[in-house]
């Protein structure tokens, strides 16, 4: 069972492709002694350049990066609530973005030729960030993901399949553990994280989606 006993935001970077194959009787255990002890793949020592794509309903007001929602939602810097004010309509919500950001110019053929260009041998995209919007069609996120809502695409998935194209290329996904205002999490937060509702009712039901069922 994963719990999620801190405060601080979690995330995980996970390899979907190409990583070195551990023995089968090695086990791990959540503490940092145990993962410490994990081999890096060599194929990740080697690759020196990689591309983090950061990308979702934050792109649409571009104001202040990735946590846009939470620092205007939380107040403590009036620029947001003041950037919020001269460009939006009052009532206007961080869901309203999301029909928004249609990503109509998103070729993923076109941006695989550009970061094999580069010299980047690995891609990662931020598969779900602390907003909870999923850019796959995923079912622990009905209605607030790409496939329901805005571009109507499986952003991760055809992302994915044009950089496996490339020969020598490697993909990957950064997922956010946490959920600013899901209520399960805040739920959660609100129990000093004694309760650990949201990891299994949400967070693992993503990793499942993303990665497959790890073995036991």
């Amino acid at each position: 069972m994963l719990v999620l006993a801190s405060s601080f935001v979690l995330a995980v970077a996970v390899a979907l492709a190409g990583a070195t194959a551990l023995p089968p009787t090695e086990r791990y255990s959540p503490d940092w002694a145990s993962l410490d002890r994990r081999p890096t793949p060599s194929w990740f020592d080697e690759a020196k350049v990689g591309v983090m794509v950061h990308w979702g309903v934050h792109s649409v007001p571009s104001f202040g990066g990735e946590w846009f929602w939470h620092k205007w939602r939380e107040g403590k810097e009036p620029k947001y609530a003041e950037f919020m004010r001269r460009n939006y309509k009052p009532g206007f919500t961080y869901q309203d973005f999301a029909p928004q950001f249609t990503a109509e110019l998103f070729d993923p053929d076109r941006w695989a030729d550009i970061f094999e260009k580069s010299g980047a041998r690995y891609v990662v995209m931020t598969s779900k960030h602390l907003d909870g919007f999923a850019l796959w069609p995923s079912n622990a996120s009905t209605n607030w993901n790409s496939q329901d809502v805005g571009p109507h695409r499986d952003l991760v998935g055809e992302l994915a399949n044009a950089v496996r194209r490339k020969q020598g290329m490697r993909f990957g996904v950064y997922h956010s553990l946490m959920d600013w205002y899901h209520p399960l999490y805040m739920a959660d937060r609100e129990s000093g994280f004694t309760s650990a509702r949201f990891p299994q009712a949400k967070t693992m039901m993503e990793l499942k989606e993303l990665c497959g069922e790890v073995p036991s």
